[in-house]
């Protein structure tokens, strides 16, 4: 079985700063200028969009020590991530983004290293079926199948959390919904970065942030959203769970970055969450772009921000 070790000692802070540093700054400016040297298709190229991921995902590295698993999940092809101490028997399951239509596990395992890191915790990250190949609800449904094999493993639901980052944000939010609704045991809490919870795309911060985004473009999301959705209503609960009956939600934790074009999406399910008497905890990071947290190796406030996300989870499955 492969093992991958990437060496690096964490250092997690504690407080939401109130703007961003210089590094991300620069880390913005620098992906903005490279997108003008290289400028994306214009029109979604799911080919390109793929590649592209991976390729921008493989610039940053875990903030410490992870070892890697290769299992199948109930025919889902999935890994292990396991930090090197692992003190809890509690396991985080771990929906990557990437707008429905593209990552793996290979492009978040840095990401999802980071979160096994600071919540001391093994992470189950799968690859589910992507779109267009793939449409909704095919994702949901290996999401769901990778959470009920955790449970055959003999894993009490109160020792798993759900999280995802992106369209695995929305995934995490899909996959309680559909558990609920069946009638299945839910997990102890959920962790969604940079979550798309409403996938008609109509709140205020598509228009106020849409220069201030250097990662996401409306017009190719939109295109995204239509592939994976081939002809479904966005208003779909499962497709958008704002759209849906919130009541009996586990614990969240919701992180999304000021300078987001998601901002208001992620603020008013939240909102919504919370009046349906869910534990929704919401965290707006001033001057912060889509997924910051990739970037904790070398943003502080990417790792504090996965500092938060570890206190949650360990509070969580306590």
């Amino acid at each position: 079985m492969k093992t991958r070790w990437a060496e690096e000692s964490p250092t997690f802070g504690e407080a939401v700063p109130d703007g961003p540093g210089l590094l991300a700054r620069a880390l913005a400016a620098f992906v903005a200028v490279s997108r003008r040297i290289s400028p994306p298709p214009i029109d979604l190229d799911v080919a390109w969009e793929r590649s592209d991921v991976e390729s921008m995902a493989g610039m940053f590295k875990p903030v410490a020590a992870i070892r890697s698993e290769p299992v199948e999940a109930a025919g889902v092809p999935a890994e292990w991530i396991v930090p090197r101490q692992v003190p809890t028997k509690g396991v985080v399951l771990y929906l990557h983004g990437g707008s429905f239509i593209s990552g793996s596990i290979a492009s978040h395992r840095t990401l999802a290293g980071n979160v096994a890191i600071a919540s001391r915790t093994r992470v189950l990250l799968i690859d589910y079926r992507l779109a267009p190949e793939h449409p909704f609800p095919e994702g949901l449904e290996d999401a769901a199948a990778a959470y009920e094999w955790i449970l055959s493993q003999g894993i009490d639901p109160a020792s798993v959390v759900v999280a995802g980052d992106s369209a695995g944000g929305n995934l995490a939010l899909s996959l309680l919904l559909l558990l609920r609704d069946k009638g299945r045991p839910l997990p102890a809490a959920a962790v969604c970065l940079s979550p798309n919870p409403d996938l008609t795309y109509s709140s205020e911060s598509w228009v106020a942030n849409a220069r201030r985004d250097v990662m996401i473009s409306e017009h190719k999301e939109r295109q995204a959203v239509e592939a994976y959705l081939r002809g479904n209503d966005p208003r779909t609960p499962l497709a958008s769970p704002f759209f849906a009956d919130l009541r009996g939600l586990p614990p969240m934790l919701l992180q999304v970055g000021s300078f987001e074009v998601l901002r208001s999406d992620v603020e008013g399910f939240a909102e919504k969450a919370q009046q349906a008497g869910v534990k929704a905890i919401l965290e707006v990071w001033p001057g912060m772009q889509h997924e910051w947290q990739f970037a904790a190796k070398i943003l502080p406030e990417g790792r504090k921000a996965i500092a938060h996300i570890g206190a949650f989870v360990q509070a969580a499955l306590r």
